[in-house]
């Protein structure tokens, strides 16, 4: 069985210059004219998600709603994967001040959920798009990379890629809080309370995503899905769409997303988070992500503190 390859972020007409966008690519597709595709374009990361990625998607997002040639948006990754999250590197590795990794004492909550709301927000472009969105996902879509994915109306995933929330084991709680609306409770709760991740046949037969096809049959299977898409009137689309999101949102998804995010910042500033957060400063962020997908279990309070007193003394004698 082969697996699907990156998407290619320079095939077909610019719809916005490639200069204008640090973490992604937004072209008309080389193959239909109807069809948008945003490509992440930081393989060398994975595409993780950068400072710049979420505000990139939103304006990606918009510039193909403010053209009229244009029916439906393909979300996809260059390199070996879709997007394997949050760059740990930028968010957790280092000790420089950001709303989202405050080292200032006591923490303010609600400057950080002001900038997650923001990005979540952004995601929720794709959601809120007046045109149909598909995820293309191959290999990864995980923690924030699944954030991302399961804003998009449809996802059709490579029976090998794997999808799931690692964080929640510790330093993340997902703020698009999509996962019970497509799931239902039970499920939503097995990925959720252990962090594991399922592959696409899996993922498929959950209800997660709609459609998993073998990797050699990815690229075939989502053009026929965008072009049959793309056959339908604008109007039409954007009709059915808001009927059903109208649905999702009575149920509670913004609710849900609301305190999801407020739960995220939380996350990252008790003693598990900054632990996890100083041991990435010290050991690097592959010695953070090892121990907390390992199994092992994750210091928390009074354990968690003492290692983290621990980690800021190696942190000071590195820096003299």
């Amino acid at each position: 069985m082969s697996v699907a390859p990156g998407a290619d972020p320079l095939l077909g007409e610019p719809i916005v210059p490639d200069a204008a966008f640090t973490a992604l690519t937004v072209r008309r597709d080389a193959r239909n004219p109807r069809i948008a595709r945003i490509t992440f374009n930081r393989p060398q990361r994975l595409n993780a998600i950068s400072f710049q990625t979420p505000g990139e998607i939103r304006r990606a997002v918009d510039a193909v709603n403010a053209r009229d040639d244009l029916q439906v948006i393909v979300l996809q990754g260059a390199g070996a994967a879709f997007c394997a999250g949050y760059d740990i590197g930028l968010f957790g590795e280092g000790i420089e001040e950001h709303p989202c990794k405050q080292e200032a004492q006591p923490w303010d909550p609600m400057v950080d959920y002001r900038v997650m709301r923001g990005y979540t927000d952004d995601f929720m472009s794709l959601w809120h798009s007046p045109k149909p969105t598909i995820a293309r996902v191959h290999k990864y879509a995980i923690a924030g990379g699944s954030d991302i994915a399961l804003c998009c109306d449809q996802i059709v995933m490579e029976d090998t890629a794997r999808i799931g929330y690692m964080p929640v084991r510790v330093w993340g709680c997902p703020t698009t809080a999509h996962w019970t609306y497509r799931l239902g409770p039970e499920r939503a709760k097995r990925l959720l309370l252990t962090g594991d991740l399922i592959d696409g046949v899996t993922a498929a037969q959950w209800g997660l995503v709609g459609e998993s096809t073998p990797g050699e049959s990815l690229d075939e299977r989502v053009n026929l899905l965008a072009d049959r898409i793309a056959s339908i009137p604008l109007g039409m689309l954007t009709m059915q769409k808001m009927v059903v999101n109208e649905a999702v949102e009575r149920m509670g998804v913004r609710a849900s997303q609301t305190l999801s995010t407020l739960f995220d910042a939380i996350t990252r500033h008790n003693p598990e988070g900054m632990w996890f957060r100083r041991h990435a400063h010290v050991h690097g962020f592959k010695s953070a992500v090892e121990w907390r997908d390992s199994g092992r279990p994750i210091p928390e309070g009074e354990a968690a503190r003492a290692l983290i007193r621990e980690l800021d003394a190696e942190i000071a004698n590195m820096r003299r």
